[in-house]
């Protein structure tokens, strides 16, 4: 499988910018979540959504034996390792100690990320030392 070009998938990201904040949606401009954010860019770099999403908490602190967000990336991205994650990366984000990665976000630049925050809605920042210490996981997505 080889990974979707880095530009295009941070231009895709960008676009979504703004989007106002809403649990378990995906629809730029309208409303998304963190999740909705990935499934939308995913749609637009390549294709439609090989399955349905069901529905999920928004506990940030949920524990568990399976890491369940990134079982499913898994079985559609290419895993990268995090240190090695590069723009266009998709991060998954572990928000406390011992949590599952509830969390995702997409890398702009080697020190900045996109991602759907509550009450923010879709934003851009500064990846600080405080989110990379977060990141679980990291996966690219593929090539259409």
């Amino acid at each position: 499988m080889t990974s979707a070009y880095p530009t295009r998938v941070i231009t895709i990201a960008r676009s979504w910018l703004g989007t106002p904040y809403h649990d378990q949606a995906s629809l730029r401009g309208v409303g998304c979540d963190c999740l909705g954010l990935a499934r939308g860019v995913w749609r637009e770099v390549v294709g439609p959504e090989p399955f349905p999403i069901p529905p999920y908490s928004r506990d940030w602190g949920e524990t568990g034996p399976r890491e369940v967000l990134a079982e499913g990336a898994r079985a559609m991205m290419i895993e990268a390792p995090p240190a090695e994650a590069g723009p266009g990366a998709l991060l998954l984000f572990r928000m406390k100690p011992r949590a599952i990665a509830k969390h995702v976000g997409i890398l702009t630049g080697r020190d900045t990320f996109l991602h759907a925050y509550e009450r923010l809605g879709v934003i851009e920042q500064p990846l600080t030392q405080a989110w990379r210490r977060r990141i679980a996981f990291a996966f690219l997505f593929p090539k259409r």
